[in-house]
């Protein structure tokens, strides 16, 4: 159910990733309004904090912090897709604020920092 949870939220999460490059490749704007954001139930994100930053050299990255209808054993999990300056994409999981996180619960395209 922890593993599942965490594929779901990671999952909504990469599907942000598409409107983040079509956003630097236009205005630049990556608001949530602009990336077309709902946030998860599985996430303690809310419409109005934006969940992406692009920096000047193009990189950037956008984040949820898992908790809302989460697993207890997940709430405070930091999810992550990290921007290079080149364009590529990375996963990454920050357990640090989730005392009783398990590594079995990350997703095999995600390092846990």
């Amino acid at each position: 159910m922890l593993k599942a949870q965490v594929n779901r939220a990671v999952g909504e999460l990469s599907t942000y990733k598409t409107s983040f490059e079509t956003q630097m490749s236009g205005s630049g704007s990556v608001t949530n309004n602009a990336l077309g954001y709902t946030p998860s139930n599985l996430t303690t994100g809310d419409a109005a904090t934006d969940i992406a930053v692009v920096n000047a050299d193009g990189s950037g990255h956008i984040q949820v912090t898992m908790g809302g209808n989460a697993h207890p054993n997940l709430a405070g999990v930091l999810l992550k897709f990290v921007r290079s300056a080149g364009g590529t994409w990375q996963c990454e999981i920050d357990p640090s604020a989730a005392p009783r996180w398990s590594d079995v619960f990350s997703p095999d395209s995600c390092t846990v920092i």
